[in-house]
């Protein structure tokens, strides 16, 4: 790659370094520069632009992103499309990510352009959450480095970051008492192992209390194990300090095999685990009476995941085992609480504007026109949805039952727009107060107009993977050829501004009064401009006509 300030005459297809400010236009940093451009920095005086050209063996940097994030995502993660050279994976379940850090490292170290960074191996995350971001620090990256990449992101035939599901599971638990023991505690700890439990999607199937003696607590596992209880967990009336005391003597007596006894995590070190057959039992540390994060929640949030768990796992914990300092969790533990702090991606939702009279499509409803067998409207809904967009909104107007009906059962929200006949403002501020009603949480909304069904997913997803209003991109337009098109995604903070445009042209006008939070996105092909308001349009993509 060549980089620096190059010549003018050098910088056709040339991608900018640097934001550069004129008297009419401004050129932001990545802009892959056209004929055009070149000849409007010259005409405002410049001579060379900071600027990188592509060379022989150069992959840019998002193609590079996208090839290693798609090796590097397993199951339970999506990839998100690249941009600036930046590909994130996005949990889609509720459950503990796998990402040993020595196939990290090893990806890390094939060149200094590609780097992965993810969550802690085994943190747990929620839907939506970040896992891991792929960046190419460059503008480009060498092809041969990538390829290298991508074959240790799949070394050992499985992929370097999954996220592996709860699943509700039958918990059976043991509490012992001794003389001295208070059934509020006793009951105290039920519930929270029962909410420990919930946050993980699993349940305590069934609870057995009996004296802290071998005897005792030999009979209860065994009633546990019949009932087909799996994991078993068992938290005494004092703390088990050697093999031989009593829980995992009564464990042995019942068939069971003690795995490891301690931890290298604190609080949590009085820990045991052990096997009845295939069936995981768990002594419980002290601390497990308590909401705050412990040892105990490590190894219980993988055996929910049925993640195989032994000796050699729990010795492993000791690198970051050091939990005192975390901070309390509020009493008691919620199903929802969160805990990772892994970033969420953000949260956008979709309109889609279906409510125009199609005043210049010969006397037919554009939207219930048929390409490939089916309504053009339909198309546009079904790229949508094959996003991560949710929810996703469609405005009614002219012939409101007819589109209803033309998109059957699929998974959108209606809303109609009685004043469609006055203009495209009125069923963008109609989408826009439904969100406000349904998915109020939104931080973005990506709105899209019904009559244009050559847009696809991996176009929107482009746009959605481009959204950052943190840095300065709260605005994502596509464009193709240095022209603006549709759909655009729109930050939360211009929803009060959407709402007092007015007429035909929706919020086109917000795009120039607030270029600084503008991103173009840059696309492959000229979808993003063709909506077919005419009947000579649809003739064009091959679309038919119903009266």
């Amino acid at each position: 790659m060549k980089f620096g300030p190059l010549p003018l005459a050098e910088c056709d297809s040339a991608i900018l370094a640097h934001t550069v400010k004129m008297a009419s236009d401004t050129f932001k940093k990545g802009r892959v520069l056209n004929a055009e451009d070149v000849e409007k920095l010259r005409a405002a005086g410049f001579s060379h632009a900071m600027a990188a050209k592509l060379e022989d063996g150069d992959m840019h940097e998002d193609p590079a992103a996208n090839a290693l994030a798609e090796a590097c995502v397993g199951t339970g993660a999506r990839a998100a499309a690249a941009f600036t050279g930046r590909a994130n994976l996005i949990s889609e379940v509720h459950g503990v990510v796998l990402a040993e850090p020595d196939r990290v490292n090893a990806v890390n170290s094939v060149d200094e352009a590609l780097t992965i960074a993810t969550v802690p191996h085994y943190s747990i995350v929620r839907p939506r959450q970040m896992v891991a971001t792929i960046k190419v620090i460059p503008f480009s990256a060498p092809k041969a480095a990538v390829e290298g990449a991508v074959r240790r992101a799949k070394a050992h035939g499985m992929p370097l970051v999954s996220v592996i599901p709860f699943f509700d599971k039958p918990v059976g638990l043991i509490q012992t008492w001794a003389e001295s023991t208070k059934e509020s505690v006793l009951d105290k700890t039920t519930q929270t192992i029962k909410d420990r439990l919930a946050s993980f999607r699993s349940h305590l199937k069934r609870e057995i209390r009996v004296p802290h003696n071998t005897q005792s607590v030999s009979g209860a596992l065994m009633t546990l194990l019949d009932d087909h209880c799996h994991p078993i967990l068992i938290i005494g009336a004092s703390a088990i300090v050697d093999r031989r005391d009593v829980i995992p003597a009564a464990i042995v007596h019942a068939g069971g095999v003690i795995e490891r006894f301690g931890m290298p995590v604190d609080p949590g070190n009085l820990m045991l685990l052990a096997y009845h057959n295939d069936t995981a039992v768990v002594g419980a540390p002290g601390c497990a009476r308590s909401p705050k994060t412990n040892g105990f929640d490590w190894v219980l949030a993988r055996l929910c995941c049925e993640i195989p768990i032994g000796r050699a796992d729990i010795q492993a914990m000791g690198a970051g085992g050091l939990l005192t300092d975390i901070v309390a969790r509020p009493f008691p533990r919620s199903a929802e609480d969160e805990h990772d702090d892994a970033p969420a991606a953000a949260n956008i939702a979709a309109v889609i504007l279906a409510g125009g009279k199609s005043s210049r499509a010969g006397g037919v409803n554009k939207l219930l026109a048929t390409l490939g067998g089916k309504p053009l409207i339909a198309h546009v809904a079904d790229a949508m949805l094959a996003t991560t967009a949710r929810p996703v909104v469609v405005v009614t107007g002219h012939q409101e039952e007819a589109v209803r009906n033309a998109l059957g059962a699929r998974n959108v929200h209606f809303v109609h727009n009685p004043n469609y006949a006055d203009g495209l403002s009125t069923s963008l501020r109609t989408g826009i107060a439904k969100l406000a009603e349904i998915a109020p949480d939104a931080d973005g909304a990506l709105v899209a107009l019904g009559d244009m069904p050559r847009v696809k997913a991996k176009q929107i997803d482009k746009i959605l993977s481009a959204f950052a209003p943190h840095e300065g991109r709260s605005i994502c337009v596509p464009t193709f050829g240095g022209k603006r098109g549709n759909p655009v995604l729109w930050s939360k903070e211009f929803f009060a501004a959407m709402m007092a445009v007015a007429g035909d042209t929706g919020g086109r006008h917000l795009i120039g009064e607030h270029a600084d939070a503008v991103c173009d996105v840059a696309m492959d092909d000229d979808a993003i401009f063709v909506d077919v308001d005419t009947p000579e349009a649809l003739a064009a993509i091959g679309a038919v006509a119903t009266r």
